[in-house]
C-alpha cells in the first residue's frame, strides 16, 4: 500500500510541470546546442555527426532528457528502475533514425526522422520479443506530450497576423468542413467512435499533432492511435512528394500552390519539404496555413472533450442529469493548456531577440520527443493489429476523407490566394 501512496499526477499534468520547466530553463539561459545529423557521404558522416564535440552534445542532450524522462515516471508513480535501462535504449535507437534523416538525399525527398523512428521501432518490436518490463516503460504519450507543449512555443499569433488573414480563413473553412465529411464518412462505414474522432482531427487539422490531443480529449486507446498516426506517416510522403509536381504540371500559382499544400499535407515537416521544391512564396504561405491550423488546435480539443462527454459519459443523454462543469473539466486533456501557454508566451510576453535565442534549442527538443515517442509508439505496436482485417474500414475511410481534403482545399486555395 505505502508504495502506491507514493507521488502520483496526472499524466497530462506532469506533461504541462514538465514542458513548462524544460520552457523556463531555456529562457533562463540554460541552453542545450542542437546536435548536427546533417551529412552526405561517409567523410562527412564521419567528419561531422560523429566528431568528438557532436557526440558530446548528444551525450549531453541525452542526459538532459533521460532527467526529465524520470522525472515523469516518479511524478506519475511509475518504477524507475524499468525506465533508467530501458530509456537509453529507446534513446539510441531514436538517434540511429535522427541519423538517417539527416542524409542530404533524405532531406530533399522530406522525409522526417519520425518516419524512420516509427520504422525502426516497428521492425524491432515485431522481429523480437521484447520483455513485458521494457514495453511497460515506454511512456509514448508523455514524450509525444511535451513534445506538444514545445510546439506551442512556435506558434506566434503576430506572425499568422502579419502574413494576412486569409490562412487563417482558410485553415477555419478547411477545419471544418473536412472534419465533419471525416466524422459523417466514419459513421457511415460503421468506423467504431475512438477511431472516427481521431481520424476526423488528424486529416481535418494537423494530423499527429491533431490525432495524439483528440485521443487525450476522449481517453483513446493508444492502438488506435498508433494506427492513426501510422496512416497519417504513410500517405504523407505520397502527398508531398507528388502535390509539387501536380502544381507545377498545371501551372498553379505560387501563392495556391502553397495554400494547398499547407492546408493538405498533415505534418509540419512535409509542409516545409514540398513548399521549398516549389519556391519561397509557396513555402512561406504553405507554413502560415499550417501554423494557422496548429493555432486551432487546442480550441478543437477543447471542443472534441466536451462533445465526448456529453455524447459518452453515462449520464450523457439524460437530460436532467447533464454531465457537469467538473465532469468536463476532468476529460479536459490538460496538456493542451502548456500548449496554449507556451504559444501565448512566446507570442506575447517574450522579445523577437530572446525567442531567436532560444528557438533553435527548443525546436531541436522538440523533435527529439518527438522522435523518441514515435520509436516507442513502433516498439509497442503489433503489426498484425496494425494491419489486420478490422482495419480495412479505417483505413478506406482516412483515405477517402484525405481525397476530399485534397479537393476541397485545392478549391478553396483558388477562391482565397489566386
Amino acid at each position: 500500500m505505502s508504495e502506491q501512496k507514493k507521488i502520483s499526477l496526472h499524466e497530462d499534468w506532469v506533461v504541462v510541470i514538465l514542458g513548462a520547466l524544460i520552457i523556463v530553463l531555456s529562457l533562463g539561459g540554460i541552453l542545450l546546442p542542437a546536435p548536427k545529423f546533417e551529412w552526405s557521404n561517409t567523410s562527412e558522416l564521419s567528419a561531422n555527426v560523429f566528431a568528438a564535440t557532436n557526440l558530446q552534445i548528444i551525450g549531453l542532450q541525452f542526459i538532459f532528457v533521460i532527467v526529465v524522462a524520470l522525472l515523469g515516471a516518479l511524478l506519475t508513480g511509475k518504477p524507475l528502475t524499468a525506465h533508467l535501462k530501458a530509456f537509453p535504449i529507446v534513446y539510441i535507437l531514436t538517434i540511429i533514425a535522427l541519423i538517417i534523416a539527416g542524409n542530404s538525399q533524405i532531406k530533399y525527398y522530406g522525409l522526417e526522422a519520425v518516419i524512420f523512428s516509427l520504422v525502426i521501432g516497428l521492425l524491432i518490436g515485431n522481429l523480437l520479443e521484447l520483455p513485458d518490463w521494457f514495453k511497460s516503460a515506454l511512456s509514448t504519450e508523455l514524450y509525444v506530450k511535451i513534445g506538444l507543449v514545445l510546439l506551442g512555443t512556435g506558434v506566434i499569433f503576430s506572425d499568422i497576423l502579419k502574413a494576412g488573414s486569409l490562412g487563417l480563413i482558410q485553415a477555419l473553412v478547411v477545419v471544418l468542413s473536412v472534419w465533419y465529411f471525416a466524422f459523417w464518412l466514419c459513421k457511415k462505414m460503421k468506423v467504431d467512435e475512438e477511431l472516427t474522432m481521431m481520424i476526423s482531427s488528424a486529416v481535418s487539422i494537423c494530423g499527429v499533432s491533431a490525432a495524439i490531443a483528440t485521443s487525450g480529449a476522449i481517453k483513446g486507446d493508444s492502438k488506435k492511435l498508433s494506427y492513426v498516426i501510422s496512416m497519417v506517416l504513410i500517405t504523407a510522403i505520397p502527398m508531398m512528394v507528388f502535390m509539387p509536381y501536380i502544381a507545377s504540371y498545371f501551372n498553379f500559382p505560387q501563392a495556391v500552390t502553397g495554400a494547398w499544400l499547407g492546408g493538405s499535407i498533415d505534418t509540419t515537416g512535409a509542409v516545409v519539404a514540398s513548399g521549398s521544391l516549389v519556391g519561397e512564396e509557396a513555402l512561406k504561405i504553405s507554413t502560415i496555413v499550417k501554423f494557422s491550423q496548429n493555432v486551432l488546435l487546442g480550441i478543437a480539443a477543447f471542443v472534441i472533450s466536451v462533445y465526448w462527454t456529453y455524447t459518452q459519459h453515462p449520464a450523457g443523454k439524460d437530460k436532467e442529469n447533464r454531465p457537469t462543469l467538473k465532469v468536463i473539466w476532468e476529460r479536459f486533456p490538460k496538456f493542451v493548456l502548456g500548449f496554449i501557454g507556451a504559444s501565448l508566451l512566446f507570442s506575447f510576453f517574450v522579445s523577437p531577440e530572446t525567442i531567436g535565442s532560444v528557438k533553435g534549442s527548443l525546436k531541436s527538443l522538440q523533435g527529439l520527443w518527438f522522435a523518441l515517442a514515435f520509436t516507442s509508439i513502433g516498439l509497442e505496436t503489433n503489426f498484425r493489429d496494425l494491419f489486420g482485417s478490422n482495419s480495412k474500414k479505417p483505413l478506406y475511410a482516412f483515405l477517402i476523407a484525405q481525397g476530399f481534403n485534397i479537393v476541397v482545399t485545392l478549391i478553396i486555395a483558388f477562391i482565397l490566394f489566386s
